[in-house]
């Protein structure tokens, strides 16, 4: 039987990956239960006297590995035998985050996670450094510290391995364990639980029971994670639920101040929405790099004013009443951009473009301090970048009145207002249209030609709208739209349900020869169908991540795809999905 560990999804820096151990686990998971797997021989004693064990105790069950002496302390190294003859299963090597590299084994056991957890900036800190530090398609483990209230967050550091010897070790003091933190089981008036457990009655519950509960809620809170994870909705659930420990809470914000780390392993698109509940979620990936391409990258290729509005709660905003509210008084005369919490400002070509068009917010008629300068500071960033005749500002409330007015001092510019008490009033729609009368209109051809080329800059990099749609015919309609060349080749088609580019062979070569960069991946002489295995890439642009647009050369074939991993990834990992591959072409 192979051995091995296999990431098969990804949700920012948690994988759902698949550890084969005498049987196939899918990852988060107990180690626990994978040498169970390999026969109940292999899972150390558990009737043992809390009393008479420290919180370093070496009484956990492990995974088999190479023990590295001078590299781990002595007393884990002998909490772990090296060899279990006639079982065969995945490799282990201890490290620690000074220690971490690549030792050739499946697993990398962190030998002193007990000490980081707690003390959030040590945590992230050593995470970081390890999984940095060792391959990408490999395990790692942190033994001795899962609890149902921190796997989560354990998960979303990028944890793969736990165990139940800290839930277990609890339960035999007392402690009954949640997924919202912990209870003394002396404190209970009834079981706040219904596993098998706690189907009695709280005078006949010991600390036998109790241990045995919180192995099963610690079942249940990984059940959920995998399951967060396979939705994309991992963040979402932390940003709730780790609020119930408060190095929890400490921990996925010192995570969100590691942008790079986070920001490699997060996809460019997702299926699924971001709930937007709390100020944190303005740290999230997927907001401050739109913030980033829409600020950096993006080219306002309109002559006419500037329209200012506010955001709607149904997306993409054109399908909202108020929006087409809007469009209606504007009549093509100016140029619409959205404002909106958390996202900053959206240019009406990107309103398909994720997250735009994925999110949804508390609306309680407030904005926070926090909400109105970041929204300020991305909208001072996209006019200090972006020239405009004319600023109208179709705005009403102090969240948004107080970003216009801050961006105004900033800029030292004046901005002109039309909206009366509310944008979407008679009053005010009619003073929007009097404003514009005078405006020249651009056609409906120019701003398809415009969407197109916008998604381009904000997906491929700035300048590349130009460059691979120098010459650029339209068909169908919005949203779906399909762009041709001057002689009728398609070169790309815009994918409405997360507002991207799906070039087509042609489209990849004019992105290869333009002087856009080029998110290129190698790979050996073979023509692939379907998908580039990770063993058969020879290189990769490390700034490729997962969902974007790639294109796969090697000497035999020239094809585009999209990524389904990031490019550190595809050069490192012995196996998975390098990229899924759309067009081939045999050389």
């Amino acid at each position: 039987m192979t051995d091995y560990f296999e990431v098969h999804e990804r949700d920012g820096a948690a994988r759902l990956g698949e550890l084969r151990f005498a049987d196939s686990r899918r990852t988060p998971a107990l180690v626990d239960d994978l040498i169970r797997d390999a026969g109940s021989e292999w899972v150390r004693d558990r009737e043992f006297d809390a009393d008479q064990l420290s919180d370093n105790s070496d009484a956990i069950t492990v995974l088999p590995h190479r023990a590295l002496p001078g590299e781990t302390p002595e007393d884990v190294q002998e909490a772990f035998a090296p060899e279990y003859p006639g079982v065969d299963v995945p490799s282990g090597a201890v490290v620690t985050p000074a220690t971490a590299r690549d030792h050739g084994t499946d697993a990398y056991v962190l030998s002193n996670a007990q000490q980081l957890v707690g003390h959030a900036e040590a945590f992230v800190r050593g995470i970081i450094e390890t999984r940095e530090s060792i391959p990408a398609d490999t395990a790692l483990y942190l033994p001795g510290v899962a609890t149902p209230a921190n796997v989560a967050t354990l998960a979303y550091a990028g944890v793969d391995l736990l165990d139940t010897d800290e839930a277990v070790l609890a339960g035999t003091r007392g402690h009954y364990l949640t997924t919202d933190g912990m209870r003394f089981l002396a404190d209970l008036a009834e079981l706040p639980c219904a596993c098998p457990a706690c189907q009695q009655s709280i005078e006949t519950f010991d600390r036998e029971d109790c241990a045995e509960h919180n192995e099963h809620v610690l079942r249940a809170a990984l059940g959920t994670v995998r399951e967060r994870i396979r939705s994309g909705s991992l963040r979402d659930y932390i940003e709730g639920q780790a609020r119930h420990e408060q190095w929890l809470t400490a921990v996925f914000r010192r995570l969100d101040q590691q942008y790079a780390y986070l920001e490699q392993h997060t996809p460019v698109f997702r299926q699924s929405e971001i709930t937007a509940a709390t100020d944190d979620t303005l740290n999230r990936v997927e907001i401050q790099r739109y913030a980033q391409r829409v600020t950096e990258r993006y080219e306002n290729r309109f002559a006419n004013p500037l329209v200012l509005v506010p955001c709607s709660a149904q997306k993409p905003y054109s399908d909202s009443q108020s929006h087409g509210q809007f469009h209606d008084a504007i009549q093509y005369r100016a140029h619409l951009v959205s404002m909106t919490s958390p996202i900053g400002v959206v240019p009406q070509e990107l309103e398909l473009t994720y997250p735009a068009q994925h999110y949804d917010t508390v609306v309680t008629g407030e904005w926070t301090p926090t909400e109105i300068e970041f929204v300020a500071s991305v909208l001072e960033a996209y006019l200090r970048a972006n020239e405009y005749p004319r600023i109208i500002a179709h705005v009403a409330g102090e969240g948004y009145r107080d970003i216009c007015e801050r961006v105004e001092e900033r800029l030292d510019q004046s901005f002109e207002y039309t909206a009366v008490d509310h944008p979407t009033t008679t009053d005010s729609l009619a003073n929007l249209a009097a404003t514009l009368s005078e405006e020249l209109k651009y056609s409906k051809r120019e701003r398809q030609h415009n969407t197109l080329r916008a998604i381009a800059d904000y997906q491929f990099g700035a300048g590349a709208g130009g460059a691979i749609f120098e010459d650029l015919s339209v068909e169908s309609h919005y949203p779906k739209l399909r762009a041709l060349d001057g002689d009728g080749t398609q070169l790309a088609t815009l994918v409405a349900k997360y507002g991207l580019l799906a070039l087509t062979l042609a489209g990849a070569r004019r992105w290869v020869e333009s002087d856009a960069p080029t998110k290129r991946v190698t790979i050996d002489a073979f023509v692939p169908h379907g998908s580039v295995l990770a063993p058969g890439v020879v290189d990769a642009d490390e700034s490729i991540r997962v969902g974007d647009e790639v294109v796969i050369e090697g000497p035999k074939a020239f094809a585009v795809g999209r990524a389904e991993m990031s490019g550190p990834e595809m050069v490192e990992s012995t196996r998975g999905i390098a990229s899924q591959v759309r067009h081939v072409e045999e050389q």
